[in-house]
């Protein structure tokens, strides 16, 4: 497991700083790294590790969750209002319903296993989105009219619209109905997400409040093992109670440094939100080679052409959704173009676009090469999109 650690640190660095040098974006090089060292071509990354992939991919995910609400604003978000919600859903949506149009078109399958595959497909990665918003917020490119603060909330959300969507299409598609009470879940999931993670992020600052008044100072490195140790807790309440309820444990960790942001004095919350950016060097190596380990290189192929076109025709439908969001803004033409690049693919792709197939589905493999040539093609586009564009599309503030 050391020498696996070794590579993932070493190797991706290494290929991030070599991509970053040439001018592409360093989640090139690191899902590079991981698809070349992963199962499925040179095989050097230890099962053990790999047995833990998703829990580590979610560690990282969360530090730079905490960093992105140490970072956000909510009277940015405020001022966005119903855009900000609308993003949260109804890109997603419309990517979905490109796939249920057009993929049994292209590939054969039925309407309920291209529902699947919209499903798989439709959301974006929090773990490429986020933490570009968040640099974009620390350099106030576009912050004036909130876009970066819009964006990551609807990256954050999306996530939950999508996964109850997908558990539902996956029922159908076993020969069973859909529930009125399934679609409940992902407002209430939203809902709880946020409250539990307020009410956390309040009891742990009042905590540090309460022992700097009687003399006991907190270093901020304790506090940032403090804050992590309470977002790992909020992730396993989702778990623990998801037999019973919805709750959005990663909406939970952004509302719980949300919190801790506004209470805190602006010194403390930015000292902490220095050190995540610091944590987030480690995280997001490990992240985004174990998300290319996960991607089994076999299936591009046979995926094709048809699959290819899919994938741009159902981002074009996304990107008809986003602007349906930025209806009635003030946002200039360059400022919604920009919105639409946020639509890369991984994290989520990474997750659950084997599922289909380890349940036995007839479309379980071709959802499975659509998920893998989603994210080789959609992250690296991405990302080049986002961090190319930016400072042409976007105001600076100063």
């Amino acid at each position: 497991m050391l020498f696996s650690l070794a590579v993932i640190f070493l190797v991706g660095l290494s290929a991030a700083a070599i991509f970053q040098a040439i001018g592409l974006p360093r989640i090139i090089g690191m899902l590079a790294t991981g698809i070349l060292t992963g199962t499925y071509v040179l095989d050097l990354l230890d099962p053990k590790i790999l047995g833990i992939s998703s829990e580590l991919r979610q560690i990282a995910l969360i530090i730079i969750l905490i960093k992105a609400g140490l970072s956000l604003n909510l009277s940015d978000l405020k001022k966005v209002g119903r855009p900000a919600v609308m993003m949260s859903f109804l890109p997603a949506s419309f990517e979905i319903l490109g796939y249920f149009i057009l993929a049994p078109l292209l590939l054969g399958i039925n309407h309920t296993e291209a529902a699947v595959m919209g499903a798989v497909l439709g959301a974006v990665s929090p773990a490429v989105v986020v933490p570009r918003m968040v640099k974009l917020m620390e350099e106030k490119y576009g912050t004036e009219k909130s876009i970066p603060q819009m964006i990551l909330a609807g990256a954050s959300c999306d996530d939950i619209f999508v996964i109850v969507l997908f558990s539902t299409f996956v029922t159908m598609a076993q020969g069973g109905s859909a529930k009125a009470t399934d679609f409940l879940n992902i407002p209430v999931s939203i809902i709880l997400g946020v409250l539990l993670g307020s009410l956390s992020g309040f009891v742990l600052f009042y905590i540090f409040e309460i022992s700097y008044s009687k003399g006991n100072k907190i270093r901020n490195s304790t506090k940032v093992i403090a804050i992590l140790g309470l977002a790992f807790l909020l992730m396993s309440v989702e778990t623990f109670l998801k037999p019973y309820v919805a709750v959005s444990g990663l909406l939970a960790v952004v509302a719980m440094a949300c919190v801790i942001k506004i209470k805190a004095d602006k010194s403390v919350s930015a000292r902490l939100s220095e050190k995540f950016g610091k944590l987030w060097i480690a995280a997001e190596a490990v992240l985004f080679v174990l998300v290319g380990a996960a991607v089994d290189i076999r299936y591009t192929l046979t995926a094709g052409v048809a699959a290819v076109l899919l994938i741009f025709g159902a981002l074009i439908f996304r990107a008809v959704g986003v602007w349906i969001c930025l209806l009635g803004t003030k946002l200039t033409l360059k400022e919604k173009l920009f919105c639409v690049t946020a639509m890369p693919k991984a994290t989520v792709q990474a997750a659950i676009g084997s599922v289909p197939m380890s349940l036995g589905l007839p479309c379980g493999k071709i959802v499975l090469s659509v998920a893998v040539l989603a994210i080789l093609i959609t992250a690296p586009l991405g990302a080049i999109g986002i961090d190319r564009s930016y400072k042409r599309l976007l105001a600076h503030e100063e």
